[in-house]
């Protein structure tokens, strides 16, 4: 990765707006979809797609790129609109979301899309998948590093921790799983729904090393990912705090809007606090 200068963070802020803006854009014209995972993830896909990831976007089968695996699918408007804006396919295809026969359906799916590493849909398979390029690339002996994006909510799965269990016992130090640390899931905060603390000393007992970051901080959180690439024979996990719904006040922390589009008078009023929201970052780096 390159240097994280202020001005870096000042560009990954504004990207992070125009990708929520587009988050947006895309719920409301499929009228479904899910609204506060894909917002309090921006920064994070932000971050990866335009300054963590070696990728080409012209080039999405590039056998070196490193390989992002999204676990909970449902949040995928996130992936869509940052790699939209990143260069896969034209931004406008972006209103196609949910569309019949269109590329970008509610879930990802692998062999509709180019620079889609895996069909997602049931919760907890990422880690699994994940961990299993990773154990593959090394043992092709391959440098890309495999990231995983999974909530919080799908720690719930058993699959989840016997996925856990193979990495840590393998020493699958090329693998950096990120969880989304929102504190909810679709019927309501996951401590009421189905307690998961201490997260922390659970996955550190399968010999992971675990780091705990502001989800929404870009210099926080590339730090996190340096240290991971230095930690050598343990897998390692970035517990990312995030708001759900994050940039639009009156949803945030709301389970509600887990699996709830915006109708298009709160569309047009949540683009506004967006722009809003632009107005401050750019004076604030002025």
């Amino acid at each position: 990765m390159t240097t994280l200068t202020d001005q870096k963070i000042r560009e990954l802020e504004l990207k992070a707006d125009d990708i929520r803006q587009t988050i947006i854009k895309m719920l409301v014209e499929a009228g479904s979809g899910h609204t506060a995972g894909p917002l309090g993830m921006a920064d994070i896909f932000t971050a990866f797609y335009f300054h963590i990831l070696n990728h080409d976007p012209k080039n999405p089968f590039w056998e070196e790129r490193d390989r992002l695996i999204l676990s909970n699918g449902h949040i995928v408007p996130v992936r869509y609109a940052a790699m939209a804006h990143a260069g896969y396919f034209p931004i406008e295809e972006c209103m196609t979301l949910r569309k019949f026969g269109s590329r970008l359906q509610g879930h990802p799916e692998r062999v509709r899309l180019p620079g889609l590493e895996t069909t997602s849909g049931p919760l907890g398979s990422g880690l699994g998948q994940a961990a299993g390029y990773a154990y593959g690339a090394r043992m092709d002996g391959k440098k890309f590093r495999v990231y995983c994006a999974m909530s919080d909510g799908e720690q719930d799965a058993g699959n989840v921790w016997e996925a856990a269990m193979f990495a840590g016992n393998n020493k699958l130090s090329n693998l950096t799983a990120v969880m989304d640390r929102n504190n909810i899931q679709i019927d309501g905060m996951t401590e009421s729904v189905m307690p998961l603390e201490p997260l922390r000393k659970k996955y550190e007992a399968f010999n992971w090393h675990v780091i705990e970051v502001n989800g929404h901080n870009f210099r926080q959180f590339t730090d996190a990912i340096e240290e991971a690439h230095a930690i050598y024979e343990q897998p390692t996990l970035i517990v990312a705090h995030t708001i759900p719904g994050k940039g639009i006040p009156e949803i945030e922390f709301d389970y509600r809007w887990h699996g709830k589009p915006p109708t298009p008078e709160e569309a047009k009023q949540f683009l506004s606090e967006l722009r809003t929201l632009r107005g401050k970052i750019e004076s604030e780096h002025q």
